[in-house]
């Protein structure tokens, strides 16, 4: 009966992805392994899975009716073990996790690290990037998203709090052109602004009357890299919108000066996503509790003074 088993989770993870080589690096194989326990398993069924290309292989006709069940039967799997689970076993297996880079840096792993000390059958998998993934095609147990989320019935989300954000400069950009005081006050002023395939974001601020606006400046310099923006503004190259954890120890040393207050500035909403399922696993539920718990802490202790 075991036999019948082999070679499933392979099978759907390589349906999910699309690639022999993702889900390899998923599973931790070779390309060659996968493509191996593929052919055995299509072998020992007598149909096609897949139709291969060099760069990606697509589900065959039968081959969709067979993923379609196995993800059924391994929900299945999942669930039982969940149930022995009940949330009160000792952590275990492997989880993965999905961040941006430098807010992971600094108020996320931080408090997966020690997770892991604290349970030595945990193993957890963490990925920096600033690119929107995708949780269940890329197989992530958690991701930590920065900003509004999308509507979905297919994830659970858990607030983390609030990314309070400021504006600031170089001492010496603001001795040189002045310090802006309302949003009115911007006009005319150098930026260094974030931008995302091409894509600028505003300033969100509030006016002199209390109404939210967005604010557009002139940038001479657009990043996508949150401390090369740091740097840039450091360095004197204009004002930079910036998470309140990334700037404070830069104020605190004296290489910026703050224009605006997380009181002026619009922040972001941080939550944590996961896919939605019936039981959640201890090791799931761990990294949760330990992030809902932390990352205020670990975002408090990173801000500047007022």
């Amino acid at each position: 009966m075991a036999d019948r088993f082999d070679g499933i989770e392979v099978f759907v993870q390589t349906a999910q992805s699309g690639s022999f080589v993702v889900a390899g690096e998923r599973l931790k194989l070779s390309r060659s392994a996968v493509g191996k326990v593929i052919g055995r398993l299509e072998q020992r069924l007598g149909v096609r899975l897949f139709q291969r290309t060099t760069r990606r292989q697509s589900l065959t006709e039968d081959g969709q009716a067979f993923y379609e069940r196995c993800v059924r039967v391994l929900g299945e799997l999942e669930a039982a073990e969940a149930v022995l689970d009940g949330g009160s076993r000792e952590p275990r297996g492997r989880l993965r996790v999905s961040m941006p880079v430098l807010f992971g840096r600094y108020c996320v792993a931080p408090l997966l690290r020690q997770l892991a000390l604290d349970h030595p059958r945990l193993q957890i998998d963490l990925s920096f990037s600033d690119r929107l993934v995708d949780v269940i095609d890329e197989g992530f147990d958690l991701a930590v998203r920065i900003g509004a989320l999308a509507d979905s019935a297919s994830f659970v989300a858990r607030r983390l709090g609030t990314q309070g954000a400021g504006i600031c400069a170089s001492p010496a950009y603001l001795a040189r052109h002045g310090t802006p005081r309302t949003a009115e006050d911007f006009e005319g002023h150098a930026a260094v602004t974030y931008a995302r395939n091409g894509h600028e974001l505003p300033w969100t601020v509030r006016a002199a009357d209390g109404s939210l606006r967005d604010v557009r400046l002139g940038a001479r310099l657009r990043m996508d890299d949150l401390e090369a923006m740091a740097d840039a503004a450091c360095a004197g190259a204009g004002l930079a919108l910036l998470p309140c954890w990334l700037m404070a120890r830069h104020i605190d040393a004296g290489q910026l000066a703050l224009v605006m207050d997380s009181q002026s500035v619009q922040g972001a909403e941080i939550h944590l996503v996961w896919p939605r399922s019936r039981y959640l696993p201890s090791k799931t539920r761990a990294a949760i509790d330990a992030l809902v718990a932390g990352v205020p802490v670990m975002m408090g202790q990173l801000k500047p003074p007022a």
